[in-house]
């Protein structure tokens, strides 16, 4: 498995879309972390996106959990990223 950091981007013009969908949002990224796909999840402070720390096989995998997401189905997020990470330091390389 690898880790993979994705990437989102939002606008202003989703912002009463994700308020209304976050609780289901949120549910589906709970359901990934209890499988052990996220590692980490949350928002930028600013409000302008959000960063998702998932494991899988390979980058088409991990494109392929994303799809699944609430927001993405809803089409509130303006862009997605997902990049490979190798992390050598810290709680997420062990």
């Amino acid at each position: 498995m690898a880790l993979f950091a994705v990437e989102y981007t939002y606008s202003e013009s989703t912002v009463t879309g994700r308020d209304e969908h976050r609780p289901e949002h949120r549910a589906w990224l709970s359901g990934l972390v209890d499988q052990g796909t996220v590692r980490a999840t949350g928002p930028w402070t600013d409000g302008s996106g959000a960063l998702i720390l998932v494991e899988a096989d390979d980058e088409a995998a991990a494109h392929e959990v994303m799809a699944q997401d609430p927001f993405a189905k809803r089409g509130l997020i303006d862009a997605v990223r997902i990049t490979g990470w190798n992390p050598v330091m810290g709680v997420f390389n062990a």
